[in-house]
């Protein structure tokens, strides 16, 4: 699952969007669905903890805030330890130099980051990465130089790849050009077999589920086929866990080589 779950503000005027309103949201959305993964986005440090104890003592996560210090907002990926072993991970600026924490270039008023995780499927011993990210939402020349950084992250050895997050870019900009031009990396929702909703805008900004262009993503490398993928579109309790819908996809895992190149067992991963 990728969710933006929008950061808790000092103060709303709009009471559907004040966290004191939608945190037990958020808890009755994740404790229902209980995602294998959590890519999250806008995740300030007080909210990752909620994320975490509503999906519940199994899971823990990685990141961190995107600024020098590590703190602020950030893209943590949760998940399932009784499903998964976390192998190494790691965050990076979206920036001419991703090494430093909190460094900005292309124009961009915040720090963006990634944050890339390796696992091993305890059922299969399938290794695959995660890589999560929230691009900037005003300027289109950083979302693609983003993007061709994170592109190239991914494609950075054999292991399956499921990149997620909140992109602010829809179908056919730019920025998925930059990422999908070749099809070494492929949109999910395009390759799935199933899908369990319409198509719809996924920034719904607490109103009413409308057809509209996807700008929260879950893009996979070709080892990884894509069984069914939704929108998350059900109120709960008369309002909306987010401004953005979650996008949950099922998603079946191969690959041939280990990262030592040895040879992996032939059954399949089937996070979600």
């Amino acid at each position: 699952m990728t969710f933006n779950v929008r950061r808790r503000l000092p103060f709303s005027l709009r009471p559907a969007d004040r966290w004191s309103v939608r945190r037990q949201r958020v808890r009755a959305l994740l404790q229902r669905e209980r995602p294998t993964i959590l890519a999250a986005q806008e995740v300030l440090p007080d909210q990752a903890r909620w994320v975490q104890r509503s999906l519940g003592e199994r899971y823990t996560f990685v990141g961190r805030g995107r600024d020098a210090r590590g703190a602020g907002e950030g893209c943590p990926v949760f998940f399932d330890t009784e499903r998964l072993e976390l192998l190494e991970w790691e965050q990076l600026a979206l920036s001419r130099t991703p090494e430093v924490a909190g460094s900005r270039s292309w124009g961009t008023v915040f720090p963006r980051a990634l944050v890339s995780a390796r696992f091993r499927d305890r059922r299969t011993a399938t290794e695959f990465r995660v890589i999560n990210t929230h691009l900037d939402p005003v300027s289109a020349r950083a979302r693609v130089r983003s993007m061709d950084l994170i592109r190239a992250h991914a494609l950075t050895g054999a292991a399956p790849v499921i990149l997620t997050g909140d992109f602010n870019a829809g179908p056919g900009s730019r920025t998925l050009d930059a990422l999908l031009t070749g099809g070494a990396l492929q949109d999910a929702w395009v390759h799935a077999r199933r899908r369990s909703t319409p198509e719809l805008a996924t920034y719904a900004n607490y109103r009413r589920p409308r057809p509209g262009a996807r700008i929260d993503w879950i893009v996979t490398s070709p080892q990884a086929s894509v069984e069914t993928i939704g929108i998350v579109a059900r109120p709960i309790d008369g309002g909306w866990p987010s401004d953005h819908l979650p996008v949950q996809a099922e998603l079946t895992l191969t690959t041939n080589r280990n990262a030592d190149d040895r040879e992996l067992p032939s059954p399949t991963a089937h996070p979600r």
